[in-house]
């Protein structure tokens, strides 16, 4: 499950996403579902975005200033999907064996998918409630990210947004399609299956590192999420490490 702001999509092969500088975005997966996917980041300066000159103000920073909206995602059948996916395979291999003047190469392939990327687009109506909305759900998350091994209570976290604690589970679970609880678990045990395969600390360690206060229920919780244990999580994770 891919979000980008508030929009929710259930991703399938071959499918791109886009998300601009600025923009919400989580990943979720798909129970008793795996996935494969590749991120491919870059500073919006490295196209000229800071440079005044006709692409940055008619094109790039009125897509970075929401004015225009590029599409979120890009599926198979669609009509620029062979001419985007074009783009970043070219760029991609070009960086895989970075022969001399590849980053004006790769610069080249981005500037003609932002091109093909503005002809998708959609004029945005101003919306100052989205606005808000977006900076409210911002806050949250990070509120998330940076306390989540401590006890977090829907009554902070929603004084934080100005709301009530009612009227913040309903808008939570409006714009991300989960519940603050529900949400603030799958956050936990994310960090926890990371520190699982990165780390040899004990079981016990990381769930109590990251916010669980019961073993039993920290392993619960785990297995109903990956269909395996904590222990066979780590002994699967191990098995398919690259070797040295």
């Amino acid at each position: 499950m891919v979000q980008v702001d508030f929009e929710t999509y259930t991703a399938e092969s071959g499918d791109i996403f886009f998300v601009l500088p600025g923009h919400l975005h989580a990943l979720r997966s798909v129970p008793k579902k795996r996935m494969e996917y590749e991120n491919i980041i870059f500073d919006m300066s490295f196209l000229g975005s800071d440079k005044v000159d006709i692409c940055s103000q008619k094109y790039l920073q009125p897509a970075i200033s929401g004015k225009i909206r590029f599409p979120s995602r890009i599926r198979k059948g669609d009509s620029f999907y062979p001419s985007v996916s074009a783009c970043l395979d070219a760029s991609d291999q070009l960086c895989s064996f970075r022969p001399d003047g590849y980053e004006l190469g790769v610069k080249g392939h981005l500037m003609i998918l932002f091109s093909l990327l503005t002809r998708m687009a959609m004029d945005r109506t101003e919306n100052k409630t989205d606005d808000k909305n977006i900076e409210k759900l911002k806050t949250v998350l990070l509120r998330i990210e940076n306390d989540f091994d401590k006890k977090l209570t829907v009554n902070e976290v929603a004084d934080e947004c100005g709301y009530s604690a009612s009227h913040f589970m309903r808008w939570f679970k409006d714009i991300t399609g989960s519940g603050f609880a529900g949400y603030l678990i799958e956050f936990r045990l994310g960090k926890a299956s990371l520190a699982l395969r990165d780390t040899s600390d004990t079981i016990l360690d990381i769930s109590e590192r990251c916010g669980f206060d019961n073993l039993s229920n920290f392993n619960r919780l785990f297995k109903k999420k990956f269909d395996m244990t904590p222990s066979q999580f780590r002994r699967q994770s191990i098995s398919v490490l690259p070797e040295e």
